[in-house]
């Protein structure tokens, strides 16, 4: 007995070099490809440290890879200009890039994204100065790009356009407002299969969206395929009186869907 438990703690301790050379190889990788993301995303713009600016917050592993909830949170009050979501590998990385108008409040930012392999994730703010600040997280997920939408694309397309708001706070005039925004779409990225057909679903997902207030740009947001079906984007903004907030939602077949959701005042 004795020999048999030597045997197998010998075995793992030469399986120990083998599970570091290989942890080393997959991190050399990982590093190799963020720097040809950022490459391409930012060219030779400096990338500083983020740690002590913002925050990303993504769960280490995901309950449902084509629905994982993810957070960017700035951590003090330094002038945002935009805020970049990068999923290092999915087919297509840049899963956001919101720029910031007068009415915005960007200190937090949630939405749902899809995660297609076990990946690092990457969240770069942007400060007015044009200063790049990036901090990065790992994700556990697998498959949340190729997963369905619905029983067939028929009853996923029902309701496309549809909009809602639910505000999650106490109107305060010229107070952050905190309001989550959800959008009836399918964002078909071209790796589901119809459940029905079995071919897969030609792409056709929302690339932009903007939110104005009283006609004033709250933030302009381009996205791609790596965003969940029924986007849901929670974030803040700053009415100065009641009004109307007005979503505009473009996708890739040149279809505009737009609803003006009206904000009451604290007496409403």
């Amino acid at each position: 007995m004795r020999k048999v438990v030597l045997a197998a703690l010998l075995f793992g301790a030469a399986l120990l070099p083998l599970a570091s050379a290989h942890a080393d190889s997959d991190a050399a990788a990982r590093a190799q490809r963020w720097d040809l993301l950022r490459q391409s995303i930012f060219g030779n713009r400096s990338l500083h440290n983020g740690q002590n600016v913002l925050t990303l917050q993504a769960p280490y592993r995901a309950e449902d890879a084509a629905l994982v909830p993810m957070a960017v949170v700035m951590k003090g009050r330094m002038p945002v200009k935009g805020l970049y979501l990068v999923i290092d590998d999915n087919p297509s990385p840049l899963a956001a890039h919101f720029t910031f108008g007068p009415d915005a409040d960007p200190h937090e930012i949630r939405l749902r994204v899809r995660v297609n392999d076990y990946t690092e994730v990457h969240a770069v703010a942007e400060m007015q100065d044009g200063t790049l600040y990036s901090v990065e997280d790992f994700v556990k997920a697998a498959g949340g790009c190729s997963a369905p939408v619905g029983t067939s694309d028929a009853q996923a397309l029902l309701g496309i356009g549809e909009m809602k708001l639910r505000m999650l706070g106490a109107y305060v005039p010229g107070q952050p407002l905190q309001v989550k925004l959800l959008i009836r779409h399918p964002d078909f990225n071209g790796m589901q299969m119809n459940q029905l057909t079995r071919l897969y679903t030609p792409a056709r997902f929302i690339n932009s969206t903007d939110v104005t207030y009283n006609g004033t740009q709250v933030f302009h947001v381009e996205t791609g395929i790596s965003l969940s079906s029924n986007p849901a984007i929670t974030f803040d903004f700053v009415p100065k009186a009641s009004g109307g907030l007005n979503v505009v939602a473009r996708d890739t077949d040149n279809t505009v869907f737009s609803h003006t959701f009206d904000i009451p005042g604290p007496n409403s």
